[in-house]
């Protein structure tokens, strides 16, 4: 009853009931279940890649890495990655105003449109990219006589990356900039701040922590991607293989040690994705905590 009283009345001190209070023998079991699951399916795998990549020693693990198409590998996956980032940056940012801070036709179909990468298959997406841009597709021969090359080259690995990128910064943003509301925006305009003034004075320090974690989750998506890009790159070595293209083929061709040394590189940049992460929200909620104490 005590405990009842004190939830009507708002208590931050409020009693759990009894009977919704688990015990200490289920806490427990909770958690080392939890441990196990993250264990075997996060931890170990991830332990295992460094240790397979270090069998042979320091030496091998660096000479794989300074091999000629893995080097080529990594420009590949950096060069593709400064591109997409940026402009998928431009598109969240102009998707995200556009359907938080107007009223227009077609806006749902927008946002459906935006989450479409989610459902489509990644092979799927390569595919499309083939039928439209190949040599049998339909601009093949109008691009082929132009002496054009999109696919199995790197403006088509560029296309095939944005397609499975493009949602993850706008997603981040609209449930944000939902939240947040026009009034500010409204109220800038009322003292009369211009549509720039307004976006760099009012709306981007508002989203700025969401923004930036949508670019880190998209960088990463673009550098491990895999199936887009395996479709319309052609695996051809030193030219168009990407980061994970590379390790399949060596992997394909047991040389695990540099499979593996090649590997790593993805699970350093997820661990640091993950640090960032983490960083990136602890931040906001600061800043959260700062601006309701005020």
């Amino acid at each position: 009853m005590a405990g009842y009283v004190a939830t009507k009345l708002g208590s931050p001190t409020a009693v759990r009931p009894k009977h919704v209070t688990e015990s200490k023998l289920v806490k427990w079991i909770l958690i080392t279940i939890a441990l196990l699951f993250l264990g075997l399916l996060l931890v170990l795998p991830l332990v295992t890649v460094f240790e397979q990549a270090f069998r042979k020693g320091a030496s091998v693990y660096f000479a794989a890495l300074r091999d000629h198409d893995a080097a080529a590998a990594i420009r590949l996956t950096l060069l593709t990655a400064a591109i997409v980032v940026p402009l998928n940056l431009i598109f969240g940012v102009a998707a995200a105003w556009a359907i938080t801070k107007f009223r227009f036709r077609g806006k749902n179909v927008l946002l459906t449109l935006i989450d479409l990468p989610f459902a489509v298959s990644p092979v799927i997406a390569g595919l499309v990219y083939v039928l439209v841009f190949g040599a049998r597709g339909w601009f093949g021969p109008w691009l082929d006589a132009h002496d054009i090359k999109i696919i199995f080259a790197v403006p088509g690995i560029v296309l095939a990356t944005l397609f499975v990128t493009f949602p993850f910064v706008a997603r981040e943003l609209i449930p944000l900039m939902e939240s947040q509301g026009t009034q500010e925006e409204e109220a800038a305009a009322t003292l009369g701040a211009k549509g720039w003034k307004i976006f760099w004075r009012v709306t981007l320090p508002n989203i700025k922590w969401g923004l930036i974690y949508g670019i880190i989750l998209c960088n990463a998506r673009a550098m491990g991607e895999f199936g887009a890009v395996s479709v319309v790159s052609g695996h051809i070595r030193g030219e168009t293989n990407t980061i994970p293209l590379q390790v399949q083929i060596l992997f394909g061709e047991y040389k695990l040690a540099a499979s593996f040394a090649v590997a790593s590189l993805l699970v350093l940049l997820a661990l640091v994705t993950l640090a960032v992460k983490s960083l990136i929200e602890w931040k906001f909620a600061q800043d959260h905590k700062e601006s309701g104490d005020k």
